[in-house]
């Protein structure tokens, strides 16, 4: 990515807000690297080397700022949508998916070449896919060590390290300090773990950010047992992870230009694969700046993105159960698919002693495949259907979950067409262009705006919209709402 050197400079001179998270500022003489908004007296311009990405910076030798904290900065990149296999291998990088495999075997579940992988990683962030990893353990672990009351070895293991011996090695060489030391310089530390071992976390975005809409959309799809939104507008739910099952908790904290997510589980090693997930859910890595310059170019658009400039796309912590909630979905409304839903969760699902409320996980795939719905309340060939899901799932893992595109291989599991298909992508994939032009609710919704009613119509109307079309579909499925009507998706 290039940037204007001279206007990312004016940017650290003013600290300003807008820009942080979109570049890192690397200072030659220290060999640190800050934020935009970092409160250190701004270098001199001919010290300054500017980076699009974190990574970038610490992969040219550059150590983080302990004063503005690098890995607080909003999580996004301006190349985001054009990129489709880098955004995902992010995604599964997040989740671990180097910490045991090989770049060789992460470029194979991307459907790429290892050096194709390599090459897309430098292109777009400036560094090789293990220094990502590697960037990615460092700041998480900064972070744990600065907002949690953890003890170092847990944080070793629950940010992916091998050995506490590695994971101090790796601070030393980068802060200059053992982890310990570290913590201890710290003025006023954050106290976030309590004796429940649940552990609270800041998850910032880019502001703005419509927490109202996502919460809203999420509670109305809320299944009993499974997940909840409680009075203050906080979001609960169970989770599962390889056997384990917990929960978490989110809250929007506005004023900090984050979310608060409060996690309980029994392993801290899968403490980073869940954030990942949390933050693809709630889709902290997008830029609102960069969809709403694209849209304010289209007058069906424009007012839209005006009314709800933070909107984002709404994304699922597990493809497989998203697969399912999609199918439950089929030409019913949203209140009908919910309650089917919990009827689903609290026969199939293992029971959960959680928050209040929270009672049972989502059923695992191999539960769904041997289950006989027939007696549910649904159509037999629904039924038929989430069985095939299920059995879809144990035969190819991450189909649900990892995608890569692969639209064909959806489309043929038995009672998956091409909305649900698109539905999958759009909030499983997290595929920005995704776009469900069947859907009866976007229909009417671009009606109201407009459009030629018909699905033909709509496709054709949103080629202006790419690569951003799930944000375009969420913002007319929003509009709906502004007006009083029901989302049938």
């Amino acid at each position: 990515m290039e940037l204007d050197a001279d206007a990312c400079y004016r940017g650290l001179a003013a600290r300003d807000a807008r820009f942080d998270g979109r570049w890192f500022a690397g200072v030659r003489t220290t060999r640190i690297y800050c934020r935009p908004v970092c409160p250190a007296r701004t270098p001199r311009r001919e010290n300054v080397t500017f980076f699009a990405s974190a990574v970038a910076a610490q992969a040219a030798g550059f150590r983080p700022c302990l004063r503005c904290r690098p890995e607080s900065a909003p999580d996004f990149g301006a190349w985001r949508g054009t990129s489709n296999t880098v955004s995902r291998g992010l995604a599964l990088i997040g989740e671990g998916g180097l910490d045991e495999a090989s770049v060789d075997g992460l470029a194979a579940r991307l459907g790429v070449g290892e050096r194709q992988l390599r090459r897309l990683f430098r292109q777009h962030l400036g560094a090789p896919p293990v220094a990502v990893a590697q960037t990615r353990r460092v700041l998480f672990a900064r972070q744990l060590i600065a907002e949690t009351r953890l003890p170092m070895a847990d944080i070793a293991l629950a940010a992916g390290f091998g050995s506490v011996r590695r994971f101090n090695a790796v601070f030393q060489a980068l802060y200059q300090r053992s982890p310990g030391a570290l913590r201890r310089s710290m003025v006023e530390p954050d106290t976030l773990y309590n004796a429940a071992s649940a552990v609270t976390l800041r998850l910032p975005y880019a502001r703005p950010y419509d927490w109202d809409a996502m919460v809203g959309f999420l509670a109305a799809r809320a299944m009993a047992g499974l997940e909840r939104v409680d009075a203050e507008g906080r979001y609960w739910r169970t989770i599962g992870l390889d056997g384990a099952h917990g929960w978490f908790g989110i809250a929007h904290d506005a004023a900090g230009g984050c979310l608060r997510a409060t996690i309980g589980f029994p392993r801290v090693a899968s403490l980073a694969r869940i954030v990942g997930r949390i933050r693809r859910l709630f889709d902290l890595a997008v830029d609102p700046a960069v969809i709403g310059r694209h849209f304010a170019e289209d007058d069906l658009l424009r007012r839209l993105v005006m009314a709800r400039p933070g909107l984002r796309v709404a994304g699922a912590w597990d493809g497989f159960e998203l697969a399912v909630r999609g199918v439950l979905g089929q030409q019913i409304t949203v209140a009908g698919a919910r309650n089917l839903g919990g009827r689903l969760v609290v026969r199939l699902g293992a029971a959960l002693s959680g928050p209040d409320g929270l009672t049972h996980v989502f059923p695992e795939p191999g539960v769904m495949a041997a289950a006989d719905l027939r007696d549910l309340g649904m159509p037999g060939a629904r039924a038929r259907c989430l069985s095939a899901v299920g059995v879809a799932a144990l035969a190819e893992p991450g189909l649900f979950t990892e995608g890569g595109g692969a639209l064909a291989r959806l489309r043929a599991v038995p009672g998956i067409g091409e909305w649900t298909a698109q539905y999958i992508a759009m909030r499983a994939w997290r595929d920005p262009d995704a776009f469900p032009a069947g859907d009866v609710a976007l229909q009417r919704a671009a009606a109201v705006a407009g459009v030629r009613p018909g699905a033909k119509e709509l496709l054709a109307r949103s080629e202006a919209w790419r690569p951003w079309r799930a944000y375009a579909a969420a913002h007319l499925w929003a509009s709906l709402g502004d007006v009083g009507e029901t989302v049938d998706v």
